[in-house]
């Protein structure tokens, strides 16, 4: 007997389910000022796996982050860490306190210490692979899953586009480790098709930004549902000698604004009166003011709008079950025309 396309694409992302505990193996992107209580709740509510996004919260803010958010769903749900966080050993202290069963660290190659601290406490582990060589160490580092995301995703991206990476990496890691795949996806065939690659599942968070459950100001939202693709642009490195992370957001006077701040802060490390770490720290404190004052205050002109290229294919606002609804329904159809085709 012929198995439905339903249950076809549930068999693929079989593995992903398992790891995650879900229903679906549907994963919540970790955005700043929006992965809250509310859409991370939400999203596991609905059988997806919802992830808070801790960013520059001290200690007892994502305490009660995760407090709240356990209130709201006695299903799974992760907590996102950024590596180069002063107070990275606390956190993690904290997501132990509560027993968060998967933890994922995000912005850099994650400190070993960090590495037998959280997988000490019984969590998952879950990093994010910009390379396979990447991608192999920290297989060797014994991390138990992989987001590989690509270019086309919103926030601070990597140089390389989501479908090479999975041409690389999931030939090589898919079969070691559950593997997720990230950056662009934003249609149910997308799915299917990182699925058919040998993924354990997907990524997605500017999809999710238009949920009638998410935080963000109306004015944050209609900037999404009116922009397409290729108004997400990648902001502009001035000074080779200040790295900077290239950010994807919607064109506007913040765009602007950056350029400016680098040459300001390239300004004062040429008189001497910054450090390097200092300059860093500088270029990272702007994006933080910039994304809160679009997503909360709703100045979408003089805020960062983050979002990924798939932000085109965001036509409206509505609830998260029917967005996991829609994609599940569209991963099924993929995979019911292919059928078709092939008799």
């Amino acid at each position: 007997m012929t198995t439905s396309p339903h249950d076809t694409v549930l068999a693929m992302m079989a593995r992903g389910c398992e790891f995650l505990g879900t229903e679906y193996a549907i994963m919540g992107g970790a955005m700043s000022w929006i992965s809250e209580r509310n859409l991370v709740s939400a999203i596991s509510n609905a059988g997806g796996f919802g992830v808070i996004a801790c960013g520059a919260m001290e200690p007892e803010m994502l305490d009660a982050e995760i407090a709240e958010t356990t209130k709201r769903t006695d299903k799974p749900f992760g907590v996102n860490l950024i590596t180069m966080h002063p107070k990275l050993d606390e956190l993690i202290d904290v997501c132990a306190k509560h027993d968060v069963g998967h933890v994922v660290l995000a912005g850099g190659l994650p400190p070993g210490k960090a590495i037998e601290k959280i997988k000490g406490y019984g969590a998952k582990l879950i990093c994010f692979a910009p390379a396979l060589a990447l991608a192999k160490k920290l297989q060797r580092s014994n991390v138990d899953a992989l987001v590989i995301e690509g270019m086309e995703a919103g926030g601070h991206i990597g140089p390389v586009a989501t479908s090479i990476l999975a041409q690389e990496i999931l030939p090589e890691i898919g079969k070691e480790l559950p593997v997720f795949v990230a950056g662009g996806i934003g249609k149910g065939a997308a799915i299917t098709a990182a699925l058919e690659m040998g993924a354990s599942g997907v990524q997605l968070g500017t999809r999710f930004v238009c949920a009638t459950e998410c935080i963000a100001h109306e004015n944050f939202k209609k900037a999404f549902i009116r922009a397409p693709a290729r108004d997400a642009t990648i902001s502009v490195q001035i000074d080779p000698r200040l790295p900077v992370i290239p950010v994807r957001a919607l064109k506007n006077k913040a765009t602007e604004s950056f350029n400016r701040k680098q040459v300001e802060v390239a300004g004062l490390l040429d008189k001497g009166e910054i450090e390097m770490g200092e300059a860093q720290l500088q270029i990272e404190h702007y994006w933080a003011g910039a994304l809160k004052r679009a997503v909360i205050d709703g100045d979408v002109e003089n805020g960062s709008v983050m979002a990924g290229q798939s932000v085109g294919m965001v036509k409206s606002e509505e609830p998260v079950a029917e967005i996991i609804r829609t994609l599940m329904d569209g991963a099924a159809l993929t995979v019911e025309e292919r059928r078709a085709r092939t008799g």
